[in-house]
């Protein structure tokens, strides 16, 4: 089986043409839940590939027959998120990195490591302090109030989110009383477990009984 460093403009289908085999076997083998995403900088193994191309393309970007197009995508193909390497873990723009600090900075100063039920006071916070305007709601209204000239919504899991730095999740419903009406809100932190909000969340991925999640990346 072969490796591949998957890059920008990359897709499952276009790769799964190149190396003549199919979008599911790739998911499969890397195991991918959302085939319409995949990660720049990640290594993606191709079962059945014996040959000498060990991913890692040539000089100038990759050519596939099934064409890609790094700015949103081939249809039916997915698309690579991170057009510039922003959304690889470890490779955040100068602004995802300044929200993350910003994030835990306001976190401090609020709660420190215990929860004061200021989720969406404390990203608010981060935000206005990052960038220099504020974003107004609770935690499952802030999704709506973001500016969408500085912020996109991105499709990937909480565990790749929690990977990079500077992101902003959103929550519907938590299994609190006040979350199942306000939802939660946190940035961030890009160690792969923390997030950041009006206190230091040492472990998101386990806290449980959270849906309606949506994550959202600056594009300043």
């Amino acid at each position: 089986m072969s490796t591949y460093r998957i890059r920008s403009g990359d897709t499952l289908s276009a790769l799964a043409t190149r190396f003549k085999t199919s979008v599911s076997a790739l998911a499969k083998a890397n195991n991918i839940s959302n085939p319409n995403l995949i990660i720049a900088g990640k290594t993606l193994r191709i079962p059945g590939h014996t040959g000498k191309d060990s991913f890692e393309g040539t000089k100038g970007g990759t050519k596939s027959s099934g064409g890609t197009k790094s700015s949103g995508g081939t249809k039916g193909g997915g698309k690579t998120e991170g057009s510039s390497g922003a959304s690889a873990p470890g490779k955040a723009t100068p602004a995802m990195r300044k929200l993350a600090e910003a994030g835990r900075a306001a976190a401090m100063s609020i709660g420190g490591y215990n929860s004061q039920g200021l989720c969406a006071t404390g990203v608010s916070k981060a935000i206005q302090n990052a960038f220099g305007f504020k974003v107004w709601g609770n935690g499952n209204q802030i999704d709506n109030n973001l500016p969408r000239d500085k912020f996109k919504q991105v499709n990937m899991s909480l565990e790749e989110a929690l990977k990079i730095p500077g992101l902003v999740l959103t929550w519907e419903k938590t299994s609190t009383a006040a979350g199942s009406k306000y939802g939660h809100t946190a940035i961030t932190t890009g160690d792969g477990r923390s997030s950041v909000s009006d206190f230091i969340e040492r472990n998101t991925l386990g806290a449980g009984g959270r849906t309606g999640l949506k994550i959202f990346m600056p594009t300043m």
